[in-house]
C-alpha cells in the first residue's frame, strides 16, 4: 500500500525472520584466533581508542600524528 506522498509504507517493506535467513547469512569464522582477536584488543588499538575519546588528543592526532599527540597527554 502506497501513502498519500507516493512512498511505501514501513509494513510492505517488512518480511518474516524465515524469509530472511534463506538469503541472509552470518560471516562465519575461519579459525579461533578471528574469535580471540574480535574480544581481545591489542595495546596499540586500546591507546588509540583512548585517545580518540580525549577530544584534544584526537585533534592533535590529526595534525601531528597518533604517536606524537598521545605521548603529549598520555606519555
Amino acid at each position: 500500500p502506497k501513502e498519500p506522498s507516493g512512498s511505501l509504507s514501513t509494513d510492505s517493506i517488512k518480511i518474516k525472520k524465515e524469509v530472511a535467513n534463506a538469503f541472509v547469512k552470518r560471516k562465519k569464522r575461519a579459525s579461533p584466533y578471528e574469535w580471540y582477536f574480535e574480544y581481545h584488543k591489542s595495546p596499540m588499538e586500546q591507546m588509540q581508542e583512548r585517545c580518540e575519546n580525549y577530544p584534544p588528543c584526537d585533534y592533535l592526532s590529526e595534525q601531528v600524528g597518533f604517536a606524537l599527540a598521545y605521548n603529549r597527554f598520555f606519555g
